[in-house]
């Protein structure tokens, strides 16, 4: 056989490898003699042929273990896993004694999903039976099956089980931390290699700063970067890209050029690593002014700088030198079929407003790259152009491309907020079912979809049937219930959640905060406001949620005590407490806490104005109320529909209807109904009917969803006696399909809230309550008989 080695080692291609079999099975070395059986298999799969590997294997009668190992390694070689797992168990079936040859390929194999890392740990089981767990390359390829798997603690346990821990080991174990996003966790266990006398290569530095990079913390970054210097690393071109990275991610751009400037050879990777570096700090016109100057140095750009550059151009309209790229990449045949650059035209396009160039970039992608019009879906269903996004969706299925995950997702959302498009949403619903390309991201979708849409029964439907739900389901359903109202059924799922220790953060505690907001409930507020401060949770969103929740639930010094508390106020948050002194009649405060805003350099926007005016109507401080709607113009803030109906309020409650009446003359577009209702019900407040009557043309133009509109002009025509109109007022509500929302009343008893409300089903002791208001009534009644006779 020593004379066919040569020939093995001369086979550099597929044809000659064929050949070379043809010679051997003519000569009869195929049947007997299992080292030139190994090399070819070996030589097949080297050359990207498993099939031809298999079929040798299976041709000689005998196989050891060796060979196995050996076409389990080519099959890996090939990213067959499955393939290369069933041969292991077939080997363990056939074979009593294993060549520890085989498990590295098969760790490896199994290291490539986390649904092997099942068969990952009955090897590893093999291995230890075996006695040969004190390989080093077994143990570096356990490390590496349990990182790639997520199963950080058993790694750790291979790790710390090792007697010789190597550069290796300790790289290996690094990079397992980073690849599962334990970035604090990687760089402790750097430490300790530096601490344990390992000395680190570069390829270590570069795992460390891409770390640096990703944890954002420049404090961090500068030390690892004194390291690297200290080792004499900084002469390594690739290391010094990722230093560039690293630091325009940690916010120092200064520092990323400075990097850039001292690289001797810069080539493609250094200068779009420079480029990216522009983008991420918004420097649009820097990073096309790199793309020029890497021209002119003679650095031929890639794909992934073209790509950069496109992304510059999109950022800021800059459509004319897009386009120049577009033609650039064409005219160099860079990427002909738009298989890589497709979503950056896409996004540049799209953000210019060249809507046919994006469908025309499409249709030359085709079915070649879906994230173009994954894309393109998301961009349009984030802008509002929901039907645009919905009309894309059909072009893909009726071109017969499989839409994925993110597509679905995309386009379910693009159904949200809307009835009209609810029923559109069901249908994709049913797609998702049929076609089982459900996953997490998409039951999201489905759940905020069908909760958006008020129906919020089948998103409990959907979350019901998902199995394993991630923390972003559970916010989903929580988020749901609170917004269709539903907050009670918030409130028991947030206990289930605490009580059964399931994952919660921020979002979670946000949900439950507005939950216990809507029913007025204080103590569940304070109790899950105590869990948040345990949790170590507290936030700029959780602190103003808190600040309002207490404000609705009447304890205005709680929520002054949160807000004095936060070290950052968002205009949100100075927002919220205005209103809150607006809901308790404090106009003085509410006054005074604007003025700390506008003296703390936040300017006002149109959701402040609204409150200050909400809380001079609570108060009736007409005066303050035409100041501060005076002042929106000296901010740059024009008065919308709700800010004149607020003032407009604020006017006919205090008496002043001519001036209200003006006010809405001299709108600068038509009054909708609450501005017209904010007047009608200032009339029947000061019963001037007068206004009412000379108002009515006005009145009956109007048409809404409204019902307190119509209940209020049908209520004020019967109370006047004017039974046409009220039969009109309620004939609109009916042709309209508009019922009157019932109102409810809720006490909270032993730290849970009961809601009554008229025509309801009866709750948990419904008698007793009944009985007790009976006997309530007789007490009442006797002391009114008693006082009569007095």
């Amino acid at each position: 056989m020593t004379q066919y080695m040569p020939l093995f080692r001369s086979c550099s291609n597929l044809r000659l490898v064929s050949q070379l079999h043809a010679h051997l099975l003519v000569a009869g070395r195929l049947r007997h003699d299992p080292l030139p059986v190994t090399k070819l298999i070996e030589s097949y799969g080297f050359m990207g042929s498993p099939d031809s590997s298999r079929l040798v294997f299976e041709a000689f009668p005998y196989p050891d273990s060796f060979m196995y190992g050996v076409l389990i390694k080519c099959n890996v070689w090939c990213h067959l896993l499955d393939a290369a797992i069933d041969l292991y168990h077939r080997l363990v079936l056939e074979k009593t004694q294993i060549s520890k040859f085989v498990f590295p390929s098969v760790l490896r194999a199994c290291a490539g999903s986390k649904e092997h890392l099942g068969v990952g740990k009955k090897v590893h089981g093999r291995i230890i039976k075996s006695g040969v767990d004190d390989d080093a390359v077994i143990e570096t390829s356990l490390l590496c099956m349990y990182g790639q798997t997520g199963n950080l603690s058993d790694a750790e346990k291979v790790f710390d089980g090792m007697p010789v821990r190597d550069l290796v080991a300790w790289s290996t174990l690094v990079s397992s931390c980073l690849e599962n996003g334990e970035v604090v966790e990687a760089l402790r266990m750097f430490k300790c290699m530096v601490d344990d006398g390992v000395e680190p290569d570069a390829v270590t530095m570069i795992s460390i700063v891409e770390g640096c990079a990703e944890l954002g913390c420049l404090r961090i970054a500068r030390s690892v970067h004194g390291q690297i210097t200290r080792k004499r690393f900084d002469f390594d071109d690739m290391l010094c890209n990722s230093l560039l990275t690293m630091y325009s991610k940690c916010g120092d751009l200064l520092s990323s050029e400075r990097i850039f400037e001292k690289i001797v050879k810069k080539n493609a990777v250094s200068w779009t690593a420079m480029i990216s570096s522009y983008n991420r700090g918004k420097f649009s016109e820097k990073a096309l002014g790199s793309f020029s100057e890497m021209l002119k140095s003679g650095i031929e750009p890639n794909l992934i700088t073209l790509y950069s550059v496109l992304s510059s151009c999109g950022l800021v309209g800059l459509i004319r030198e897009g386009k120049s790229v577009h033609g650039f990449a064409v005219r160099r045949e860079l990427d002909p079929k738009y298989e890589s650059l497709s979503p950056a035209l896409v996004e540049l396009y799209a953000g210019c407003g060249r809507l046919s160039n994006c469908e025309t970039v499409l249709h030359v992608v085709g079915d070649k790259n879906i994230v173009s019009w994954n894309s393109l879906i998301s961009l349009y269903a984030h802008k509002g152009m929901l039907v645009e996004a919905l009309c894309l969706f059909r072009q893909m299925v009726t071109r017969r491309i499989k839409p994925d995950s993110f597509t679905l997702a995309s386009t379910i959302s693009a159904c949200e907020n809307t009835t009209g498009l609810a029923r559109l949403g069901k249908q994709i619903h049913g797609h998702v079912i049929r076609t089982n390309v459900s996953d997490e991201f998409v039951q999201n979708s489905v759940i905020d979809m069908y909760s958006k849409s008020g129906f919020v029964n089948s998103a409990c439907m959907v979350f019901n049937q998902i199995k394993h739900k991630s923390v972003v389901t559970w916010n989903s359903m929580l988020c749901g219930f609170s917004q269709n109202g539903s907050s009670l059924e918030a409130i028991n799922l947030f206990d289930y959640m605490y009580r059964n220790c399931l994952e919660m953060n921020e979002v979670t505690f946000l949900a439950v905060i507005q939950a216990c907001s809507s029913i007025g409930s204080l103590d569940k507020g304070k109790w899950v406001h105590h869990k948040l401060i345990l949790c170590g949770l507290k936030d700029l969103f959780t602190d103003t949620a808190l600040i309002d929740m207490y404000a609705k639930c009447g304890d205005l010094n709680a929520a002054e005590t949160v807000f004095r508390a936060m070290s950052s106020r968002s205009i949100v948050s100075w927002s919220s407490m205005i209103n809150a002194y607006g809901m308790h009649g404090r106009i003085g405060s509410a006054i005074s806490t604007f003025d700390q805003m506008v003296g703390s350099g936040t300017k006002p926007n149109e959701v402040v104005f609204m409150n200050i005016l909400s809380a001079c109507g609570h108060s009736g401080s007409v005066e303050e109320g035409r100041f501060y709607f005076n002042l929106m113009k000296t901010f740059g803030i024009l008065p919308n529909s709700e800010h004149f109906a607020c003032f407009i309020d604020l006017l006919s409650r205090s008496g002043e209807l001519e001036e209200a009446y003006r006010t809405i003359k001299d709108m600068p577009f038509l009054a909708d109904a609450s501005v017209w209702g904010s007047l009608v019900n200032g009339c029947r407040i000061h019963q001037r009917m007068d206004i009412v009557k000379a108002i009515k043309n006005d009145l009956s133009d109007i048409v809404t969803d409204d019902t307190g509109y119509y209940t209020l002009l049908s209520n004020i025509y019967g109370e006047e006696g004017e039974w046409e109109e009220f039969k009109r007022m309620r004939r609109a509500m009916k042709s309209l399909n508009l019922k009157k929302v019932p109102g409810y009343s809720a006490i909270e008893v032993d730290k849970k809230v009961f809601r009554f409300g008229a025509g309801e089903e009866p709750c948990f002791q419904t008698e007793e309550i009944y009985k007790f208001l009976g006997s309530f009534q007789n007490i009442t009644l006797d002391a009114d008989y008693l006082q009569m006779n007095q």
